[in-house]
């Protein structure tokens, strides 16, 4: 079986030689790829996996330049870029497709799964997930493949181990309703800012912390201004790669195949990048002083997040049974 751990272990120090756009040959089609990661996080690992067998794949028909950190746009904009035709590729969380499929904003119902194989079975086997992912080529975009980022936690500037700890405490998110609906459940007031902007914006106390997952958190050193690294895991928060319609079009089936199968390969090096680094990547930060609760009260937030369920079944209706009957029959069977 295929084990991508060498590469893992060749990824985390990550070139800033990525960052430079390579020169293609005359015969190739260089296709975007933007996304908002920094350059030593697994986004970027897995769009460098991805850019590699898309070139190998085509016989070198089709390059694909990746462009990190934000440089052409936040999550939104990106998405936007992909729609237009403007980019070809962006990762982002679920929830940020939202806007143009709605219903994907039941994918940040909070404690859906408990771990990653889960997860991982939830995305690729529900039946009502892939018909919400079906809606996307209409809105201008399809989903190739599901990539992982982690369960989100949260990082603040002061201990954090109830719902009572976090009342009136102003906390960065990304714009998601289901996202807002959980966290101002937990006592939060939210803040919505994009995520280049979130490190300043602790350090000068315009908000006293942020929530996102592990990777995230490393790869942007939000524990070095908010400390108080908590590991709640209130949403799970995998990243589906897509491309523009527009683009999707202009390939031949050979080249679609092609790029679905390297979609595929960088979905496995994704997943096990993550979910075999989040420990090292705790131990790393704990190192540098952060401080890590592992074990918050989860018996109460768990109960303060029901009002999130209760808004989401009055917007949605029987869409939210649909999503809870996929995930409980995956969870009575994984662990």
């Amino acid at each position: 079986m295929t084990t991508f751990k060498p590469l893992i272990a060749a990824m985390i120090g990550v070139s800033a030689m990525w960052l430079l756009p390579a020169t293609p040959s005359s015969a190739q089609t260089v296709l975007k790829f933007s996304h908002t990661d920094q350059q030593s996080g697994g986004r970027q690992a897995a769009a460098t996996i991805f850019a590699r067998k898309v070139e190998e794949l085509t016989q070198g028909r089709y390059k694909v330049q990746v462009f990190c950190c934000s440089q052409l746009g936040n999550d939104p904009k990106n998405i936007e870029q992909v729609i237009l035709g403007s980019i070809d590729f962006t990762v982002s969380g679920t929830g940020s497709y939202a806007p143009h499929v709605p219903t994907l904003n039941l994918t940040a119902l909070p404690f859906l799964v408990d771990s990653y194989a889960q997860g991982w079975r939830l995305y690729d086997e529900s039946k009502w997930l892939q018909a919400q992912f079906d809606k996307a080529p209409a809105k201008g975009f399809r989903f190739l493949a599901t990539w992982e980022a982690g369960f989100r936690s949260m990082t603040t500037k002061e201990p954090l181990n109830s719902p009572d700890d976090a009342k009136g405490k102003k906390l960065r998110t990304f714009p998601n309703e289901m996202m807002r609906w959980t966290l101002e459940a937990m006592g939060f007031n939210i803040q919505i800012m994009p995520l280049p902007e979130v490190y300043l914006a602790i350090q000068q106390g315009a908000v006293s912390g942020q929530e996102n997952p592990v990777d995230t958190i490393y790869s942007n050193k939000f524990y070095e201004v908010a400390p108080h690294v908590t590991l709640t895991n209130h949403v799970y928060s995998p990243i589906p790669l897509a491309i523009s319609e527009k683009t999707w079009q202009k390939l031949s089936p050979a080249d679609q195949k092609a790029v679905s199968e390297a979609a595929r390969i960088a979905q496995k090096f994704s997943r096990e990048f993550i979910s075999s680094n989040d420990a090292k990547q705790l131990k790393e930060m704990a190192d540098k002083g952060a401080k890590i609760n592992a074990k918050p009260n989860m018996v109460a937030f768990r109960s303060a997040v029901q009002p999130a369920y209760v808004k989401a079944r009055e917007k949605f209706g029987a869409d939210v049974d649909a999503i809870l009957a996929d995930a409980e029959g995956i969870r009575k069977v994984t662990k």
